[in-house]
This record gives structure tokens, sequence and C-alpha cells, in this order.
């Protein structure tokens, strides 16, 4: 067997061979980077589409957030009212109820000197 180059049929076959498995190779790695680039774009709009949703959601639960403090607001007004006539009504109350014990302390002492017994 003689060495003469690369002109003998063994590697004429082999440099075929290589240049073969160098273009799959070659091939491969484009359709893993064309895979990549797929992937990176699927992400991307799965991550955009998620933004949309969750940015819907969250103005949802703002809506209904507002919605509740409105409705727990009337609710505190409504009490605040309520609270507000009964200390007026308790004021009332209370101005009535020293005016009667101004009326019952004036009737003792009349009482009292009516009957000349001294005070106690």
């Amino acid at each position: 067997m003689m060495l003469e180059g690369k002109s003998g049929p063994y590697f004429s076959s082999l440099d075929s061979s290589i240049e073969i498995l160098r273009k799959r190779a070659q091939e491969m790695i484009e359709n893993i980077n064309e895979s990549r680039q797929k992937d990176h774009a699927l992400m991307t709009n799965f991550r955009d589409s998620l933004k949309i949703k969750v940015s819907d959601l969250t103005e949802k639960l703002e809506e209904r957030m507002y919605q509740l403090y409105n409705h727990h607001n009337k609710i505190i007004q409504e009490k605040l009212e309520e609270f507000t006539q009964k200390m007026t009504k308790i004021g009332h109350l209370e101005t009535e109820l020293k005016q009667v014990c101004h009326t019952v302390e004036t009737v003792y002492k009349d009482f009292q000197d009516l009957c000349g017994q001294p005070e106690v």
C-alpha cells in the first residue's frame, strides 16, 4: 500500500465521509439554533400573554376591591350617622336628667324648709 498524498481511493472516500459528517454537524447546529429561536419566541409570546392576563386580573381585583371599599364606606357612614344621632339624644337626655336632678334638689330643699328640719 502506497501513501501518496490524498490521491488514493481510500483517502478520497475518507474525505467524502468527513465532508458529509461536517455538513450533518452544521445542519444539526443550525437546527438546534432554529429550535432555540423558536423556543425563545414561544417564551416571549407566553411571557407577553401572561403579563396581559395578570394585568387584566389585577385590574379586575382592584375594581372589586374599590367596590367593597365603597360598600363598606356606606355602611360605616350609616353607623356613624346612627352613632351621632344617639350621642345627640344622650346629650339631650343628660340635660333633662340634670334638670330633673336640679328640680328634685330644689323640691327637697323646699320640703326641708317647710318641715323645718336641718339639712344633713
